[in-house]
């Protein structure tokens, strides 16, 4: 496992949490001026207790469906990207929409764990990947550069804008997918935060 994905794995584990919520509360007492002159290290104890008292991670040796499709459609995302790299039939503002919408989708993918329980945020990713973006970027790319770029009258859109307003509903979309899997962290944060302030200490900091 590469140094980078172990950091993210601790900064997301169960022992950095707890830390982080004990090291919050020292530095509450800090503020309150209940901490003394050696607040930094009250800081880091309480985190460093934090830490070694927070149940041990869940070992989970099963693999879930979603964590099994989030890797295949994170492969098939690659391909797309690709191909739409290599093409000349893009333009540069085409290009920047799919690479943010990636950005998105692969934000999405990394969190498997949270599709596993959500069929229909999973469904949205996989029709996004596998069908709504390739046929949209296919459709326009068999057109004539000079056609998509042309309108046929004052109130219809040139393809090349028809093609820009269809990863812009897509990116809403999947952005509204993205903040409920966001949501769901946090609010696995603040649960776990209530937990340790009920059992170690309580504070007047909530999160």
């Amino acid at each position: 496992m590469a140094t980078s994905d172990r950091v993210l794995r601790y900064l997301g584990s169960t022992r950095n949490i707890a830390g982080c919520v004990l090291a919050l509360a020292g530095l509450g007492a800090h503020l309150l001026g209940l901490a003394g002159a050696f607040w930094p290290l009250v800081v880091a104890g309480l985190y460093g207790v934090g830490a070694l008292l927070a149940p041990p991670e869940r070992i989970r040796l099963a693999v879930t469906h979603a964590e099994v499709e989030a890797g295949l459609l994170r492969t098939d995302l690659d391909a797309l990207l690709r191909k739409v790299r290599d093409s000349s039939r893009f333009p540069e503002d085409v290009r920047s929409r799919v690479n943010a919408l990636a950005e998105v989708l692969g934000g999405i993918l990394g969190r498997a764990e949270a599709l596993t329980t959500s069929p229909d945020h999973l469904h949205v990713v996989s029709q996004t990947v596998r069908d709504y973006l390739p046929s949209s970027l296919e459709a326009y790319a068999n057109l004539p550069r000079s056609y998509a770029l042309t309108r046929r009258s004052e109130r219809e859109r040139s393809a090349h804008e028809e093609l820009l307003a269809q990863l812009g509903l897509l990116e809403t979309k999947l952005g509204e997918v993205a903040q409920a899997v966001h949501r769901g962290d946090e609010q696995a944060l603040r649960d776990h935060g209530r937990f340790l302030r009920d059992r170690f200490a309580p504070s007047d900091l909530d999160l």
